[in-house]
């Protein structure tokens, strides 16, 4: 793939601060990706929601959606599963 692709974690500040930047890096890029884990993931869809219906007529969608998991290590040492998301929020043409 060689368009670059900007990248947008989710983590625990407001919801509007990352539609706020998701936004201004759809006017420079013509999609982005948003990616969250964990309990984060709702955050992420909510986001991706946002973007999606409330600038619908600036003609943003929501693309391709993929789920899976990361193994981490717990601070006590033991290994575990952590849901993850990737959601591609992109302009239509």
């Amino acid at each position: 793939m060689s368009e670059s692709r900007e990248t947008i974690y989710i983590g625990k500040k407001p919801l509007m601060a990352y539609v706020t930047s998701s936004l201004i890096q759809l006017a420079n890029q013509p999609k982005i990706s948003i990616k969250a884990r964990g309990l984060s993931i709702g955050r992420a869809v909510d986001v991706a929601q946002i973007i999606a219906r409330k600038t619908e007529n600036a003609g943003y969608s929501i693309g391709n959606i993929k789920i899976g998991s990361e193994q981490l290590q717990s601070q006590d040492g033991r290994s575990r599963n952590v849901s993850t998301i990737e959601i591609e929020v992109k302009r239509n043409s």
